[in-house]
């Protein structure tokens, strides 16, 4: 998928065509995903991820070569360190899309020790896979499987010491109510300053708008096909989610884009929300 044009970064919610509205319209004439489907969904969430990886294996995901454009965060070098290497969290990591190109990128520059990575994923099989790759150095990187949503993640990584944290594509997988959980673990492992980067779905992305009747489990949340969810954000409540919970928003804005496959000749506008956030000095 080739970018038509440049991003555009905006803090005003998409205005919807007449055609959009009736998407949402029709997704809404059967209601909301019975109560017990709903429940079972929650249930089965890692289960259900760990088959995407059986089925998928480390095909599906592209390799994440845009984030250090997107964040520069990711290149600096933090000042007086006291000799100590600086350390990355990627939440979610599925099957390292976005810390073994990060690894490689570090290994061709003088200093291939930047940062000390931790990686986590709800499902084991996807943890296997990071473990399994070529790339992999203990001394380097530590892969583990947790819920991040639980206090699981307070057995892998000291309170306090982390300089960066990734939460790219991750959230909009977890139940809302447990956003805020998510959110106060990472507050919790951050360095007073340290960095959320995060990128998720934007509210009236594509995606959205072409889920069928059905899939609909509350507002902006649905199921897709192979029983994961996905939620879509606005701007305003993820900048509420993390104030609420001593960040300060650094920045925080959709980001509207253009692609275009070439082989199928599809014009494909995306909506994501991208934002950093720094843990507030206590």
């Amino acid at each position: 998928m080739e970018p038509l044009e440049p991003d555009v970064f905006t803090t005003h919610t998409k205005e919807l065509s007449a055609a959009d509205k009736q998407k949402l319209d029709e997704q809404n004439k059967r209601g909301f995903v019975p109560e017990f489907k709903a429940n079972k969904l929650e249930i089965d969430a890692q289960r259900n991820w760990d088959i995407f990886y059986k089925r998928n294996e480390t095909r599906f995901f592209k390799d994440r070569h845009w984030t250090t454009r997107e964040f520069q965060e990711l290149l600096e070098d933090q000042e007086d360190t006291g000799g100590d290497k600086r350390t990355l969290f990627e939440v979610g990591c599925g099957v390292g899309n976005l810390v073994f190109p990060l690894m490689e990128e570090q290994t061709n520059e003088e200093d291939n020790r930047r940062f000390h990575f931790y990686a986590c994923d709800f499902s084991p099989r996807a943890v296997d896979f990071v473990r399994s790759n070529p790339l992999y150095d203990s001394s380097r990187i530590t892969a583990f499987q947790c819920d991040i949503t639980t206090q699981q993640v307070h057995e892998h990584i000291p309170s306090g010491s982390l300089d960066v944290c990734t939460l790219i594509f991750v959230l909009s997988a977890i139940h809302p109510q447990k956003f805020r959980d998510v959110v106060q673990n990472l507050c919790r492992l951050l360095k007073p300053g340290g960095l959320v980067l995060f990128r998720d779905y934007g509210l009236y992305d594509m995606a959205q708008l072409r889920f069928k009747p059905g899939n609909k489990i509350a507002e902006n949340l649905y199921v897709r096909q192979d029983g994961t969810r996905s939620y879509f954000f606005a701007q305003e409540e993820v900048s509420q989610l993390f104030q609420e919970n001593n960040f300060e928003i650094i920045t925080n804005a959709y980001v509207h884009r253009r692609t275009l496959n070439l082989k199928e000749g599809v014009d494909v506008p995306r909506i994501f929300l991208q934002g950093k956030f720094r843990k507030k000095n206590l």
